[in-house]
């Protein structure tokens, strides 16, 4: 019996030396290498994801800073970028939105150069199972069918028309013509443009309460600078009595042009001509330093990072907001010198 329990004993020992050496011997390889967590906060991710993305075109300051600004933020997210310049030619985009549901990106997003005509294309995009955000410019779709994309993105563009409006309004009254025949002459974006749209719309929403504002000649200048120059020389040789006394462009580009027509006519923009204007490049900053421009209402082109993050959160399956407005400001003359310095476009 003794021996019995010597044995036992000893087995015992031997046991616990051997579990002892499995628990803490020696040092144990990991059987991979350690792999990163994958974003859910709509932040930068490890996991390779593929956006492409449709631009309008190149036809103004405001639009080469929002390239840019996508460009760089594919980039600081990690996030390869398929870009597509459509040249302000609706067709050049449906073809391309194409081109990336056959290549099986992971996210469509696109401004529409006009607002209809998008239907079967993004019907197209959701039977493939790929999501698609609209930017800067909006969409009507038949139906209202809204299920065909995921968000939208941008700024207000009837509270952009509205606020110009306003601070017209305020100003003419400041300077005591608030009271006397107010003649407008509007240069509008691309026809069918939600932009153009929804500014003329919210501006005339405003002025339809003061019937001494009329609008007088109103034509599509397309965004361009070379188009709101001729225009606006049109629109001025069919003026020999001097009754335009306000500009309204809708976009600094257009107003920039306007500007070199008005000056060739003898005319003084900024004082004869009231210009009032919308995005709030660096360009528009600098005419209202030097007295050309009365006015600029913001619309920030610097959407990339907010682009990136909604990609980011839809692939991780995160859900998005349906609406996203972006913040912006007014900015009249006064304000020039002391704003620009801040300006990123």
């Amino acid at each position: 019996m003794k021996r019995f329990s010597k044995l036992l004993a000893l087995l015992m020992a031997f046991v616990m030396i051997f579990a002892l050496a499995a628990c803490g011997g020696g040092k144990q390889e990991p059987t991979s290498s350690p792999q990163p967590t994958e974003s859910t906060t709509g932040q930068k991710t490890d996991k390779k994801i593929v956006l492409g993305f449709a631009q309008v075109g190149a036809e103004s300051e405001w639009r080469t800073a929002n390239t840019e600004s996508i460009q760089q933020a594919a980039k600081d997210f990690g996030i390869e970028l398929k870009f597509v310049d459509a040249q302000q030619k609706q067709e050049n985009q449906i073809q391309a939105i194409r081109s990336f549901i056959s290549q099986g990106v992971d996210v469509i997003a696109f401004a529409p150069v006009v607002e209809t005509g998008w239907d079967t294309v993004l019907r197209e995009a959701k039977d493939a199972g790929i999501p698609v955000i609209i930017v800067d410019r909006q969409v009507k779709l038949e139906n209202e069918d809204e299920d065909l994309y995921v968000a939208w993105m941008g700024s207000n563009f009837e509270q952009e028309g509205r606020d110009a409006a306003e601070w017209l309004i305020s100003y003419m009254d400041k300077i005591g013509k608030g009271d006397g025949p107010v003649n407008i002459a509007e240069l509008q974006g691309t026809v069918g443009s939600s932009a153009a749209v929804g500014r003329k719309k919210g501006f005339e929403e405003v002025i339809k309460n003061k019937p001494n504002y009329k609008i007088i000649k109103s034509q599509t200048a397309d965004f361009t600078r070379a188009k709101g120059q001729e225009v606006m020389e049109a629109f001025l040789k069919a003026d020999p009595n001097k009754e335009i006394n306000v500009l309204l462009a809708h976009n600094d580009d257009m107003a920039l042009g306007a500007i070199q027509a008005i000056e060739a006519a003898g005319r003084k923009p900024g004082e004869d001509i009231i210009i009032v204007s919308f995005d709030a490049v660096k360009g528009a900053f600098e005419a209202m330093i030097e007295g050309k421009l009365n006015c600029t209402v913001e619309c920030n082109p610097l959407l990339g990072p907010q682009l990136m993050e909604a990609v980011v959160k839809l692939v991780n399956g995160e859900p998005i907001e349906k609406i996203i407005y972006t913040k912006e400001g007014v900015f009249p003359a006064e304000v020039a010198a002391q704003e620009l310095p801040n300006r990123k476009y």
